[in-house]
């Protein structure tokens, strides 16, 4: 789906370290650790996260693509080193070992387990949870950030939300006032809940799980501000703006489903949004469409809501059924969240990034950020 950038990650769980790599992005962008540092620490916010917050405190090493704090426009690789590595190491070693290893041979409901081991003709299921884990989500956070600070060139600012807990839900409608510098008002609540009246109740929710042997989900808000005219295109399926986003929200773990603006049960004359002429410019009155009309951006705040199902690694396991025995069991457990739709906001956040990033560098060009503001000074339409 991305034409302009193209990123990878690699890496296990726990496993030395998780890998990435981002192409496409501009020369002469400022970029540090110290602000790809602080969005991984985001990352690790929220209440009902488990142990290996603990552990990890993440912090990225930049090896390449960028000299003396400015991109250099060529690939930049990052590195983001696992501190429990060390107490994986017979567990996750590269080279072969004449130890005996307990295999994993009791898929959980809800995973990858049981169909990853099917597809690679695994005869231990650990072969398939280290990558399939949501620990690689902290290195698309990582490039993810280089997208968001590229935005911030264009005056574009991506923020996000949680909306619900489970069935604790904040009913607030934002102002358009509401949503400046919206990540840092919210960054502050246990569960980046912009109503925090309502945190108490989210804490019971969770904390009733944890007693529960449970996991909870939710939903959240992601929100770019200040896109311009035509981003995405209606000429091809996948040129269209909200494919491409669809293809990196739903790639998110956990994630089930998306929706773009408002949704319900509206007619015509209710929801599309009608066109004013006010200030030299067109203007919407409202906002249903979520700022994506025929696959391309009108201006409007582009609005999208994600659902994140509970986390399927449960302290009281589900029924499984043992791969090499076929009897029937209580499911594998491993270290899991009661609840990361905190966390989960913070990558939906990033992956958003990716999209508007490629568009926009689709559109107006450049090699460099001066040649790249250049162009979207010449022949961008607000």
């Amino acid at each position: 789906m991305l034409t302009k950038i193209k990123f990878l990650t690699a890496g296990e769980s726990h496993g030395k370290a998780l890998v990435g790599i981002i192409q496409g992005i501009p020369a002469g962008l400022e970029i540090t650790a110290e602000y790809i540092n602080s969005q991984l620490s985001r990352r690790q916010l929220g209440y009902g996260r488990g142990g290996r917050m603990k552990i990890e405190q993440d912090q990225v090493d930049i090896i390449s693509g960028v000299r003396h704090g400015l991109t250099l426009g060529s690939p930049i690789a990052l590195i983001i080193k696992n501190n429990d590595y060390k107490n994986w190491i017979d567990k996750m070693g590269v080279e072969p070992i004449n130890k005996s290893i307990r295999k994993i041979s009791l898929p959980r409901p809800g995973h990858a387990d049981l169909s990853g081991i099917k597809k690679y003709d695994f005869d231990d299921i650990r072969n398939v949870i280290e990558r399939s884990s949501a620990r690689e989500t902290a290195m698309r956070v990582a490039l993810g950030s280089v997208c968001k600070k590229f935005l911030l060139e264009a005056n574009i600012a991506v923020h996000s939300r949680v909306v619900s807990i489970g069935s604790v839900f904040d009913t607030t409608v934002l102002e358009m006032e509401d949503y400046i510098n919206l990540n840092d008002k919210v960054d502050n609540s246990l569960f980046r809940c912009f109503n925090t009246k309502l945190e108490k109740d989210m804490i019971n929710m969770v904390d009733e799980c944890k007693r529960a042997g449970d996991t909870i989900g939710g939903t959240m808000e992601v929100t770019a501000l200040g896109l311009p005219y035509g981003l995405g295109s209606y000429i091809q399926w996948d040129k269209k703006l909200n494919s491409i986003i669809a293809s990196l929200m739903l790639s998110i773990n956990a994630f089930k489903s998306m929706t773009i603006g408002s949704v319900g049960d509206f007619r015509g004359s209710e929801y599309h949004d009608e066109i004013s002429w006010k200030n030299k410019n067109f203007n919407r009155i409202t906002n249903s469409a979520g700022g994506i009309e025929g696959g391309m951006s009108n201006t409007s705040p582009l609005n999208i809501n994600l659902t994140m199902k509970p986390i399927p690694t449960l302290s009281r396991s589900l029924k499984s059924v043992d791969i090499e025995t076929k009897i029937e069991k209580s499911a594998h457990k491993e270290r899991s969240d009661v609840c990361a739709v905190p966390a989960a906001s913070i990558i939906a956040e990033h992956m958003l990034s990716f999209a508007v990033a490629d568009t926009i560098l689709d559109k107006f060009g450049g090699d460099s950020i001066k040649q790249f503001k250049a162009h979207l000074k010449a022949s961008a339409k607000y």
